[in-house]
């Protein structure tokens, strides 16, 4: 099943249960300054879970455009992701955990053919403030699921929130797959991550309110928050191994293999997730900068050609490739497609920016690791770090990737010190400046 038929499948399903199929939100959310992009699918509900009534009614499903860096690092392996899609249903108010329950339950073994025996649970163990969710392991049960494959688990494995301090916030109930590989030890069971189990669905039951003394208060109004990935549970369905093996990335990593002289899987892998994410972004209308999205943005795209180089594929590629990416990704967003031109230009323009400057870069970073070979010391110096980001501009996340790649690691603690101090003697003159510019007699 390709991943477009299974997000119609899911909106589908929903719709016939009674929700209402509500469009995705931007990545850059409208009305919340306090992130930079949409995190998660319910991110954009948050008024309406809260208690506002939404236009649509109590029943919600969609897909939702997702980016999250906060492990941009472990991009690479056979599963993380930058950019991703969410599809979710909501209840706002209206169905609780029984029925929550038993419409994934069905839409996994009925509409996916997902056999019974793959699929194991965790619930809420309970603790101090909260009791065991008994409720929900009992209709686990009766749909089907063996006792033994449903475990408990404490707040840090089956609770979410609340998203500040105090407000809404439940128990959650997780569904993972067994992959079929052998456990890693007799106690292995789905908090493992030897990847034997692979979560693919949580439901959040939001039946409780933090409040700023730190008590936990029934709520008024209880609702049901689920996300499912598209991606890897495209990949379960596909039986692949990694989600770079679906039909979303496998045909441009075959054409980066093609390209390639040093076919290092990792560099691909970091290619296939930064270059997508760019191009959602810039669908959405970022644009690479210095700060906040912009930032993100351009450090995506930067790492990007950085290991087109690693990898030996000529960047006059790289053109030929989004071209070639959007195409297939047209498929799930059909405006990409409309905008092909223009988030081609703003790539090839952002490329064209960083090229000197890798070079370059690199070229004075080569200076810097032979002298610490040379004086037997395993870290480049933090000054190192701010000279090459204030002289060319080359980025100090890519300078601690390339020492991490020859087994050295860079003082980022000084770069930040000498960072911060550079900002304030910047600040200072400005308002030296503006000062001057007022002060004068004209």
């Amino acid at each position: 099943m390709k991943a477009i038929e299974l997000r119609n499948k899911y909106l589908k399903f929903f719709e016939k249960h009674g929700h209402k199929i509500i469009p995705s939100s931007p990545l850059v959310p409208e009305n919340d300054p306090s992130v930079l992009f949409t995190t998660a699918g319910m991110q954009p509900l948050i008024p309406y879970l809260l208690g506002e009534t939404h236009p649509a009614g109590k029943r919600l499903t969609d897909y939702q455009k997702c980016l999250r860096t906060d492990d941009i690092e472990d991009v690479g392996d056979t599963g993380h992701l930058t950019y991703f899609e969410m599809m979710g249903n909501w209840s706002l108010g209206d169905y609780f955990k029984e029925e929550s329950i038993k419409m994934s339950y069905e839409f996994l073994t009925t509409e996916l053919n997902i056999p019974v025996e793959r699929i194991f649970v965790t619930c809420f163990e309970g603790d101090n403030d909260c009791p065991r969710d008994i409720e929900a392991a009992k209709v686990w049960e009766k749909c089907g699921i063996a006792p033994e494959r449903i475990f408990f688990f404490g707040k840090k494995e089956n609770w979410w929130g609340p998203a500040g301090t105090h407000g809404p916030c439940g128990p959650d109930t997780e569904i993972f797959y067994d992959t079929g590989k052998e456990k890693c030890c007799k106690t292995c069971n789905p908090s493992c991550g030897c990847g034997k189990y692979l979560e693919i669905w949580n439901n959040v039951f939001m039946q409780y309110n933090k409040t700023v003394d730190g008590k936990y208060e029934e709520l008024k109004q209880k609702n049901v928050d689920t996300g499912l990935g598209l991606e890897r549970a495209t990949m379960i369905l596909q039986g692949k191994n990694n989600v770079f093996e679906i039909e979303i990335f496998k045909p441009i990593l075959e054409e980066l293999e093609k390209f390639s002289s040093n076919h290092d899987m990792k560099s691909f892998r970091i290619i296939l997730d930064h270059l997508r994410a760019s191009i959602m972004l810039v669908q959405d209308g970022v644009r690479p900068g210095n700060i906040e999205q912009g930032y993100i943005l351009r450090r995506l795209l930067r790492r990007t050609i950085r290991h087109f180089k690693k990898i030996g594929i000529d960047i006059v590629n790289l053109e030929k490739i989004v071209d070639n990416y959007i195409d297939i990704l047209g498929e799930l967003y059909p405006e990409l497609t409309e905008n092909k031109v223009k988030i081609k230009n703003v790539i090839e323009e952002e490329k064209n920016k960083f090229i000197k400057t890798l070079a370059n870069g690199e070229r004075e970073f080569n200076k810097a690791l032979v002298k610490a070979q040379n004086s037997n010391e395993n870290i480049i110096d933090g000054q190192v770090v701010f000279n090459l980001y204030e002289t060319y501009g080359f980025p100090p996340e890519i300078t601690s990737e390339l020492a991490k790649e020859q087994g050295f690691e860079v003082d980022l603690n000084k770069f930040n010190e000498l960072y911060k101090q550079h900002q304030e003697k910047s600040r200072a003159g400005a308002e030296q400046k503006f000062k001057g510019r007022f002060s004068r007699k004209e």
